[in-house]
């Protein structure tokens, strides 16, 4: 097929929509129903509850009364609302607060725990303007078809998707368990399409290999026992006679900071692995479980790259200050903000960012990173190509 020029398609539409959503639903409340609304509504944004307020909120008023007045239309309470709520936390303008309705929470419990259902076996993420492959995971649908890393999500069953977002494809992907999928992808600027039965979808968030006597533990996320997965393989390490640890954390998006706490628990005893830092709590500092540090003298290096973030970041970082391991690869993402989770009524759930935090040495590394103290790239052919030069060097250490 003759190689198209591919270009980034912007789409604005949805912040329009979402925009108009919220002055709508918004005007509804205000007035002789503002009051109890915010009063109920307030203490999930932490905010303190008043009957009274120091915003002037007419102006929404006065746009949904004209809404109302000509809209050419149904109006939705239902759907204004959640809209609403969407539009109230997006005007804050910080990528990781997010309020969810019920089923974005659900998914988003599900992907925590790695409960994605049936799928193809893909991990995707924005590169270069598109959402492509970062990797297809083993024994999964992707990888026997032929999917290969640096693909770029095009279609799926011949809708386009390329102009979506990464959740969003997932979820087109996502379907019944045997049930038939569709999906093109571009490929050095050709179309390739690949038919795949969906599949449960292997994928569990920490395993081990041995390496004649090095270990290398790959860890994908940070799931609730991720930590104490670890810390099971680390105590069968002497009597396999390991002398050496290779901790992959290349792509891992994060999870719970807990998770990353019990994992840094083998290499720092009772150490600070920690600072958070926020302007409504202070400044406080978490350390790890004493007495389990049973790696603390196993030389150890720790492999990064650009999707290594959030308590991906907060191992790595922790690992460096203290020189128990060198870490190897790329820099890191940069997240360096912590979220609290807020249940809602309804199964809603409010994510919201309330600290930053930084390293034992107090280094912030919030849209810095963590810079690597051996940097070796990692480039879409050589995965393709099944090289891994950064695996390789780390090796050789």
């Amino acid at each position: 097929m003759d190689k198209q020029e591919w270009k980034e398609k912007k789409v604005n539409l949805g912040s329009a929509i979402v925009l108009s959503v919220a002055l709508a639903v918004l005007g509804v409340f205000v007035g002789s129903n503002w009051n109890s609304w915010f009063s109920g509504f307030a203490p999930y944004l932490g905010l303190k509850s008043s009957a009274k307020s120091n915003i002037d909120w007419s102006s929404l008023d006065e746009v949904y009364n004209k809404l109302v007045a000509s809209y050419n239309g149904e109006i939705s309470t239902k759907d204004v609302v959640e809209g609403a709520k969407k539009g109230l936390v997006e005007a804050l303008g910080d990528n990781y607060t997010v309020y969810m309705g019920a089923t974005e929470a659900a998914d988003y419990y599900d992907s925590l725990h790695g409960n994605v259902g049936s799928g193809i076996g893909v991990e995707m993420g924005l590169r270069d303007g598109y959402v492509r492959v970062l990797r297809t995971l083993p024994d999964n649908p992707a990888r026997e078809a032929g999917i290969l890393a640096g693909d770029i999500l095009y279609k799926v069953d011949d809708e386009e998707v390329y102009a979506l977002s990464v959740d969003e494809i997932a979820k087109k992907v996502r379907g019944e368990t045997g049930s038939d999928v569709i999906v093109t992808i571009v490929r050095d600027g050709e179309e390739k399409s690949f038919k795949m039965k969906r599949a449960v979808i292997n994928n569990i968030s920490a395993y081990v290999e041995y390496d004649d006597k090095t270990a290398i533990i790959t860890v994908t996320r940070f799931d609730s026992d991720t930590g104490i997965t670890i810390q099971k393989f680390a105590k069968e390490f002497a009597a396999k006679g390991v002398n050496k640890v290779i901790l992959d954390l290349r792509s891992n998006g994060g999870g719970y900071v807990s998770a990353a706490q019990d994992l840094l628990s083998l290499w720092l005893d009772g150490e600070k692995s920690l600072i958070q830092k926020s302007k409504f709590s202070g400044s406080s500092t978490s350390s790890t479980s004493p007495n389990k540090a049973i790696l603390k003298d196993i030389k150890t290096i720790v492999l990064v790259n650009g999707s290594t973030a959030s308590a991906s970041e907060i191992v790595a970082g922790a690992l460096q200050d203290y020189n128990r391991a060198t870490i190897v690869g790329e820099k890191t993402y940069g997240k360096g903000v912590v979220q609290n989770l807020f249940e809602l009524s309804g199964g809603t759930l409010l994510k919201v960012t309330t600290a930053e935090w930084y390293t034992p040495n107090e280094r912030s590394i919030n849209k810095i990173g963590i810079t690597p103290d051996i940097e070796v790239k990692r480039t879409f052919e050589d995965i393709n190509a099944m090289r891994d030069p950064q695996m390789d060097k780390a090796k050789e250490l």
